[in-house]
């Protein structure tokens, strides 16, 4: 089938939505989402909704994705971490914005399925990690950005203090139903946190699965 009509309508519906950064729906506009969701459900790829993937997680909705990375404010030089890799499809959208896109997922059936996305899409500058996200990735520290694509409880410190100075951290906050997105800035005078919006993400989980 034909995605076009409706990645159109979607690119519409973000702008009056409030997503006015033009790299950022130009980098929407370039990823193909109907690669990232089941192949039953591809039909409704470019619906404004979050979709369920394996393991219990969901591709998030397309407003969220694109206000979550305009809220990063990238530049083309920047390197962002991610915490919760997923279907990959925010670490494709981060990638065509910035130069390095470091990414770490626990599933490692959820990572190899990203991972063959990446490589379908010739995509040279996402660096993948199977580990505990909320360790971060402290060999590569310190980054300029960080995004959370899954709630923590509270600010989550460790990952904060993986934050450069004059770096932003993008990160949803709260028990379900409670949830906040933040945004995190760190200068010489230490860290500034501002309210977003409402959300809904599964949990950050720490550890990994047993399974």
């Amino acid at each position: 089938m034909s995605y076009e009509a409706p990645k159109i309508r979607l690119i519409m519906e973000l702008r009056k939505q409030g997503i006015t950064d033009k790299r950022v729906l130009g980098a929407i506009e370039r990823v193909p989402r109907e690669l990232f969701v089941p192949e039953a459900l591809r039909s409704e790829a470019y619906d404004n909704l979050p979709l369920p993937i394996s393991q219990g997680q969901t591709i998030s909705q397309p407003f969220i994705v694109a206000f979550m990375t305009q809220a990063l404010q990238l530049g083309e030089r920047d390197r962002v971490l991610e915490i919760g890799t997923g279907s990959g499809y925010q670490a494709v959208v981060l990638a065509k914005l910035c130069r390095r896109v470091c990414t770490i997922e626990r599933y490692r059936s959820l990572l190899a399925q990203a991972e063959t996305c990446f490589e379908a899409l010739k995509l040279h500058n996402i660096t993948t990690r199977l580990s505990d996200g909320a360790k971060g990735w402290p060999e590569l520290a310190p980054f300029p950005r960080i995004i959370v694509t899954a709630a923590a409880p509270s600010m989550p410190s460790v990952l904060a203090d993986q934050l450069d100075e004059g770096g932003i951290m993008v990160v949803p906050v709260g028990a379900p139903g409670e949830q906040t997105l933040l945004r995190l800035t760190r200068d010489s005078a230490g860290f500034h946190e501002e309210v977003l919006l409402s959300v809904r993400f599964v949990p950050l989980v720490e550890g990994m699965p047993t399974r």
